[in-house]
């Protein structure tokens, strides 16, 4: 199984704002090409499954749209689903630890993961079960804000398979674990 972490990061590591908002990501410069999605749709063309936390699940639904199409999203939360789901969407929940999960969807013949939320992104850290991680830099400080590196974790080497410069100042970053492929 291949697990998968795709995110914005500000030039000083922030994924969200002090509040855990991502409202900052509307000001930022736009492509010229506006088709660029940044590997965003060959992404989700190759995953299985989404995984996500409870936090960053409210957060997508206060997007309007559902971003994921027919895609399958587990939101890994203790706490209860809220009564409506977006429309069109194959959202789950779920309990336990990632290894639990990764046991589970292993089971059901999940190959990719897409990971996305910092709490989530830091237990599959550190249970040791991210494979690749792609790392949008965007030109903007925050000053505070949530890390996506918080706590303290394993010495693990990663290996850089490509840097993708941006025409708008985004950089991408493409890291592969060394030893996962």
């Amino acid at each position: 199984m291949n697990v998968t972490v795709f995110m914005a990061t500000s030039l000083d590591g922030f994924i969200a704002d002090e509040n855990g908002g991502v409202d900052w990501l509307k000001d930022l410069p736009i492509s010229e090409d506006d088709t660029e999605d940044y590997g965003f749709a060959t992404l989700m063309q190759s995953v299985d499954r989404l995984v996500m936390g409870r936090k960053t699940f409210d957060q997508v639904l206060q997007f309007g749209s559902w971003p994921y199409g027919d895609t399958p999203v587990t939101v890994l939360t203790h706490q209860p689903p809220p009564r409506l789901l977006p429309e069109g969407s194959k959202v789950f929940f779920a309990e336990g630890s990632p290894e639990a999960l990764v046991q589970q969807l292993a089971s059901e013949g999940v190959a990719h993961i897409y990971l996305d939320g910092g709490d989530i992104v830091q237990q599959f850290l550190a249970a040791g079960f991210l494979d690749e991680i792609i790392l949008t830099q965007v030109p903007v400080l925050l000053g505070q804000g949530i890390s996506l590196f918080k706590e303290e974790l394993s010495t693990d080497i990663w290996l850089v398979e490509r840097v993708t410069n941006y025409p708008n100042g985004f950089v991408q970053t493409h890291l592969i674990k060394k030893g996962a492929r």
